[in-house]
């Protein structure tokens, strides 16, 4: 998918026709102000970051966040158009955008209770449905996903390992998988080859973090 881009940990960007849509953007080197939207999974500094929301943003973006981080969200408000908020397990069709919003949780950890409401994203685009899993563990909503392409944490510590992040995507089986969230923050640099090394055909793996 060569309009999909990872920069680093879960920030990731992806070329849509309606324009550039953005995911949780954190630490960007560069102010490209491309933003048509910015998807934001959750509140952690790692994910919602108004340092970088300001150099990807410009007048007319639409920040997306969860419903529940609507007031931590007025620490951006000043580089976007407009903020919009959602709930989990919903369809939304915004200004042109197509997305569905995926439960994002942990099952034993407590660093992302479900009652927080946070979210993954499916993005509608050319034809493809790209799942941005966000941070979770392998839930029974992220097992029923219907995706062509899977970004999925694989670092441990705060969400599924490797081992984990490769069952789940064997289980919804979708063209391309996509690891993220480490080898920075959280995991290691060879957690991506890990991850590749166990996820069974037909299923493509693409290392897209650079080291």
């Amino acid at each position: 998918m060569e309009n999909i881009e990872v920069f680093k940990h879960n920030s990731i960007r992806v070329k849509t026709d309606i324009g550039m849509v953005y995911i949780d953007p954190f630490e960007m080197e560069t102010a490209p102000h491309d933003a048509a939207f910015i998807l934001v999974t959750h509140d952690h500094y790692d994910h919602f970051s108004p340092d970088s929301i300001e150099k990807v943003s410009r007048a007319d973006t639409v920040l997306v966040v969860p419903e529940k981080m609507e007031k931590k969200a007025t620490e951006a408000s000043g580089f976007v158009g407009k903020t919009v908020t959602v709930k989990p397990s919903t369809s939304v069709e915004l200004d042109g955008l197509e997305f569905e919003t995926v439960p994002s949780y942990n099952l034993l950890k407590p660093f992302h209770p479900k009652s927080a409401e946070w979210v993954g994203y499916i993005l509608k685009t050319g034809g493809k449905r790209i799942y941005i899993a966000g941070d979770t563990d392998a839930t029974k909503e992220a097992k029923s996903v219907k995706c062509d392409v899977a970004l999925v944490p694989v670092g441990g510590t705060y969400t599924m390992d490797a081992k984990k992040a490769a069952e789940l995507v064997n289980t919804i089986r979708p063209e391309l998988a996509i690891p993220v969230h480490y080898g920075s923050i959280v995991g290691e640099a060879k957690d991506g080859e890990t991850f590749a090394g166990l996820v069974k055909p037909p299923v493509k793996v693409k290392l897209m973090i650079k080291f």
